[in-house]
């Protein structure tokens, strides 16, 4: 413990974001970090404590105080293997991941916690800029070679590791680009997308291979995986969109999030729009979409809506709605979800603060439009009432008949699994109840030897932080399976340097 008082010597102070008139000129990232002095003053707050429950927060197990103590002493490269021995990606997950490590923090409990997303962000990126992060190809192969379908957050994750162990992996993704989620479907103003580029150059020339453009299933079938790979890793997400099949919902103008949300990103990557979008994600309609001086209503309360509130504000709505079904939610902590549980709190987003009215406890009733093309929906008041079973069931307010103006209405409702047919049809695997690829927990195999699954294909829509933790643990089973025991760190084996 570097300084045992430092927590109450120093108040947290997070990135101070760009004023909003600002950052909504563009589509950059807007947080500005802390000097380094500042970010020594930030893990010296960190208490070291006697049971740390950031641990328990944290998906991946990070070894918090550690870094913590590592960064206050000014040995940042020391801190780099620490946070590498359990993430691979921090550069990600320290700039998209909401952070349950601090809502886990025991200063938390009746200060603000430690900033340990921000710490987590300061170390990545001082290590490339001091040139830490090299590629480490493996100096022996195994022979055996593993396919990995999707290289979004937890296909990536899965394939680093297997890479690392000797074993030749290829990455297939449909998209044009590597990335999945991380490129199409976190705006560049959370993520900008050269630093993903600058991962993936590490791990090519560390000898992972990637095809982009190939859609498994249709450009390549599950009978030539498995005829040409030893393994096969099921990683690409949960990417089904929740509809909303109410009248009017055939009108132009109502798309999914995941329609809107990777256009303004191929936007910034320089492409050419209109342009076919059925090789790559949902649609196969082929308009550009734009917000500009359009009423948009953003359906979905969730990190996805609060994207296209961002978005939309970029690309000068003329006035963003967001709706959310359930209540909103208390300021603080509830009571009954005490420390060091995640709280349901509200929370509101830098995209938030640049313009948006938040409706909560509201129904879309129906879409309304002229000539083919949404003009406008009605909605109803809701709320929440416990039946005989203790059951919450949702209830129309009499009289609360709303109409709104809208031109473009984005569906932000969340995801319901993988979709169906196609690669999981051709290999048969085996669906839960809810749609997700059937995989053991711990050993993220399916009913098919030999083909795994992990991320949000097999968990259903979650964090990137969880993707890539499936993913390390998806790559410790895999390797035992096909070797018969593994070297791989597996969440909890403690300080195991990456570089």
């Amino acid at each position: 413990m570097g300084k045992p008082t430092g927590f109450k010597e120093y108040d947290r102070q997070g990135f101070k974001p760009l004023p909003v008139p600002e950052r909504v000129k563009h589509y950059r990232e807007f947080l500005i970090p802390l000097p380094v002095v500042k970010m020594q003053e930030q893990a010296a707050r960190c208490m070291d404590c006697g049971v740390p429950f950031c641990h328990t927060g944290c998906p991946l197990g990070n070894i918090i105080p550690d870094f913590n103590d590592l960064v206050y002493r000014n040995r940042w490269e020391r801190a780099i293997n620490v946070l590498h021995a359990t993430n691979n990606f921090p550069e990600f997950t320290g700039r998209v991941c909401p952070a349950p490590c601090e809502e886990a923090c025991v200063l938390g409990i009746n200060e603000p916690p430690v900033t340990i997303k921000y710490v987590e962000y300061a170390i990545i990126e001082r290590a490339f800029k001091e040139g830490w992060i090299k590629p480490m190809p493996p100096a022996v192969r195994t022979g055996k070679e593993i396919a990995v379908v999707g290289s979004g957050p937890a296909g990536l994750a899965v394939a680093d590791p297997l890479n690392r162990a000797g074993h030749l992996v290829t990455v297939y993704e449909r998209a044009d680009r590597i990335g999945g989620l991380l490129r199409y479907g976190i705006p560049d103003f959370k993520l900008e997308k050269h630093f993903i580029d600058r991962r993936l150059a590490i791990l090519q020339a560390e000898g992972i291979a990637f095809k982009t453009g190939v859609n498994v299933g249709y450009d390549v079938t599950g009978e030539e995986l498995r005829a040409k790979f030893d393994a096969i890793v099921l990683a690409g997400g949960a990417t089904k969109p929740r509809d909303l099949p109410i009248p009017g919902r055939d009108l132009d103008g109502i798309h999914f999030a995941m329609e809107f949300l990777p256009q303004q990103n191929k936007r910034i990557a320089g492409d050419e729009l209109p342009y076919r979008t059925d090789k790559w994600w949902f649609s196969d309609r082929h308009e550009s979409l734009t917000a500009a001086d359009k009423h948009v209503i953003v359906i979905g309360g969730g990190d996805t809506g609060s994207d296209c509130v961002g978005t939309s504000n970029r690309q000068q709505a003329r006035s963003v709605t967001q709706f959310e079904l359930l209540p909103q939610p208390p300021s603080g902590r509830p009571t009954q979800q005490p420390w060091p549980f995640w709280p349901m709190k509200l929370r509101t987003s830098s995209s938030h603060e640049e313009g948006c009215e938040r409706c909560w406890s509201i129904m879309t009733k129906r879409f309304v439009g002229e000539d083919g093309k949404v003009t406008g929906l009605e909605t109803v008041d809701t709320e929440w009432v416990a039946d005989g079973s203790r059951r919450m069931n949702v209830q129309e307010v009499p009289g609360s008949c709303k109409t709104w103006p809208a031109e473009l209405v984005l569906l932000a409702m969340g995801f319901v699994g993988p979709e169906p047919g196609g690669i999981l049809e051709q290999l048969g695997v085996g669906l839960d109840e809810r749609g997700n690829i059937k995989a053991d927990e711990s050993s993220y195999q399916t009913n098919v030897p030999g083909v795994f699954a992990c991320g949000d294909a097999r968990r259903g829509q979650s964090l990137v932080v969880w993707a890539i933790s499936e993913g390390r643990e998806a790559a410790v089973s895999i390797d035992r399976n096909l070797m018969g025991r593994s070297e791989l760190p597996s969440k909890g084996d403690g300080d195991l340097p990456r570089v």
